[in-house]
């Protein structure tokens, strides 16, 4: 066989980064069913708890009796419905923008907005802990890739001083595995000082951050002109599937005439997209939610600090516990799920060399005292590996 596909796996094995599917027997929440066991369960991005509220799961029905399930064709010919509509121009109003457009995924979004805008010649540059779906889309797109340090804005500059023509930075808005936020006053100013496009990924910002929940750019009161490019999922805080991407209408027209993975993919259920445009008004009118988020966060770090808990200094729903050894990351993941908790261990290629991780997520369908049980759990299991 000219692929050996047996050796690879093997290795993948050897080297602890093996992957498995865990199938969940019940809806998305606080408490998962996995394998015929309840979990109290910290991996979810669920972050509003949205993915089960009775409005959405409603409107959802509602839209598939009224639409139908599938969308048909792509959207450039019968596949762009009504639900697909106003969902689109509810995504715009919220973020602030003058249109968007829907995707199937973050991934493709990305993809498309990256080999879309870009070609040869053209300068990107890349945060170094950037999503995997826009450095893939950056080494599509052809132009002069190059990645800065993370958050520093040295590095970031220098980058700048040596690009020559069309330039765009790109960035996540809030990182997904360390949960820390890019700082996107700072890099705008330095976009602005050189004549360069901003583009963020805020797939974990959006619905928790801002007043209103519009995101990352809504908690530093950025617009549409300091970031053109705005790209938001809608499976993670909205709690359905699929992306949008928000600017203005003549980036949107552009993805439209020239961004293939939106051009030759069939558009996604109009079921759907009637959930998704009820979610957005949950996120949007729903201050509570976001607002006990950020008090389980506040209770979590707190707690945490005073066992002595080696987290990344993140503000966000997401909240990383370092372990460093991929080994020792799965048998802690493992140990916790004995005591009835669910959190997924992060290793390489996903996090750097040494960077292995517990990815603990908290969301608005927590209780505090749910919290406080993941705490004891974490205290029981970080003493257990202390000297492993």
């Amino acid at each position: 066989m000219a692929f050996d596909l047996a050796g690879r796996l093997a290795a993948q094995q050897q080297a602890q980064r093996y992957r498995r599917h865990v199938c969940v027997q019940g809806p998305q929440g606080p408490l998962l069913q996995i394998d015929g066991r309840e979990y109290l369960a910290f991996a979810s991005n669920d972050y509003l708890g949205l993915a089960s509220h009775p409005q959405v799961v409603e409107a959802l029905q509602q839209g598939a009796g009224r639409w139908g399930v599938g969308g048909g064709s792509a959207h450039l010919v019968t596949g762009h419905m009504q639900p697909h509509e106003e969902l689109a121009q509810a995504l715009a109003d919220w973020t602030g923008r003058e249109a968007a457009l829907l995707f199937g995924s973050g991934y493709q979004a990305n993809l498309a907005v990256l080999t879309a805008l870009l070609q040869a010649g053209d300068h990107l540059l890349h945060d170094r802990l950037n999503h995997a779906s826009l450095l893939d889309g950056g080494r599509l797109s052809g132009a002069r890739f190059q990645r800065y340090l993370h958050n520093d804005m040295t590095s970031l500059a220098g980058h700048l001083a040596r690009c020559q023509g069309d330039t765009m930075i790109a960035t996540d808005g809030v990182f997904s595995m360390d949960g820390d936020l890019a700082p996107l006053p700072d890099i705008c100013t330095l976009a602005g000082q050189h004549g360069a496009w901003v583009m963020v990924d805020d797939a974990h910002g959006i619905g928790v951050l801002g007043e209103s929940g519009a995101g990352t750019l809504e908690h530093y009161g950025l617009d549409a002109r300091q970031v053109p490019v705005l790209m938001g999922t809608l499976g993670k805080a909205l709690g359905t599937s699929g992306a949008f991407v928000a600017g203005s209408r003549e980036l949107i027209e552009s993805l439209i005439q020239f961004a293939r993975p939106y051009i030759y993919t069939t558009s996604s259920s109009p079921a759907v997209a009637c959930a998704t445009l009820a979610s957005v008004r949950l996120a949007r009118e729903d201050n509570d939610r976001r607002a006990h988020l950020q008090e389980l966060i506040r209770l979590f770090r707190h707690e945490a600090a005073l066992l002595g808990l080696p987290l990344v200094d993140s503000p966000t729903a997401i909240q990383p516990l370092l372990v460093g050894d991929s080994g020792r990351a799965l048998a802690m993941s493992q140990r916790l799920r004995e005591l009835g908790i669910w959190v997924t261990a992060i290793r390489p290629p996903t996090v750097p060399e040494g960077g292995a991780r517990l990815r603990i997520t908290l969301t608005a369908g927590h209780s505090r005292e749910q919290v406080e049980q993941l705490l004891t759990a974490l205290e029981q299991v970080h003493g257990e590996f202390a000297n492993v």
